[in-house]
């Protein structure tokens, strides 16, 4: 399948706020209609906190032809935290699989290294990451990118993530990554990256998503 998509937030939290604190089913409808038919998309991303808001526009966008690709994101939780929502997420998205097999994608996770608690110190994301300051956000992104060191709890919490959704979900299996962590893709079955395009990488964008189109999985 040769995928075109966005990302489509039904309510990410962070810091206990609400990234879409209104969520109505009829505009959540008129929406992917627009992303269908005037964005020409036939993949959607749905990411977002509530299982039920998952439901909700995944079932939509189904029903409209996408194919799903269901993120659900908690941000700010430790790791058995993060894993037994992991799991029940998955029990949801089996359910919609076996309606529509073939349709559906479940994301274990995004960027789990800077919104996960327990791989980096800090109690929040913004602790994590220098409070919100880009410059010691870039120091921090640095740091890693020269240390490693967050790639082995990473990649020790995917295997168990991964092995536990496995046992409720029979679909295919993905995790949206960041560029600075080196995930362990045998686990999944696509690869996934969050990868910005700016004005620092504008002319090596390309060049560097290579790495990730190119390797066996």
């Amino acid at each position: 399948m040769k995928r075109k998509g966005v990302c489509y937030d039904v309510g990410r939290v962070l810091l206990g706020e609400n990234w879409r604190p209104n969520f109505d089913p009829q505009i959540v409808h008129r929406e992917l209609e627009i992303i269908k038919n005037d964005l020409h998309c036939n993949a959607i991303r749905i990411c977002g906190q509530d299982l039920d808001r998952l439901t909700v526009a995944a079932e939509d966008a189904l029903h409209q032809g996408f194919e799903v690709w269901l993120s659900p994101e908690l941000f700010d939780h430790n790791p058995q935290e993060t894993l037994d929502y992991l799991i029940t997420a998955a029990e949801t998205a089996e359910k919609l699989r076996v309606t529509w097999p073939d349709k559906l994608v479940l994301s274990i996770g995004s960027e789990l290294t800077l919104f996960m608690k327990g791989i980096l110190s800090g109690n929040t994301f913004f602790d994590r990451i220098g409070n919100g300051n880009p410059f010691l956000l870039s120091l921090r992104l640095l740091q890693l990118r020269l240390l490693r060191t967050h790639n082995k709890p990473l990649n020790v919490f995917l295997m168990r993530a991964t092995q536990a959704v496995r046992n409720v979900f029979h679909g295919p299996l993905t995790y949206a990554s960041i560029p600075i962590e080196d995930v362990d893709w045998s686990l999944f079955d696509l690869i996934s990256v969050d990868y910005y395009r700016g004005k620092q990488n504008r002319a090596s964008y390309g060049e560097h998503l290579q790495r990730y189109v190119s390797r066996p999985v």
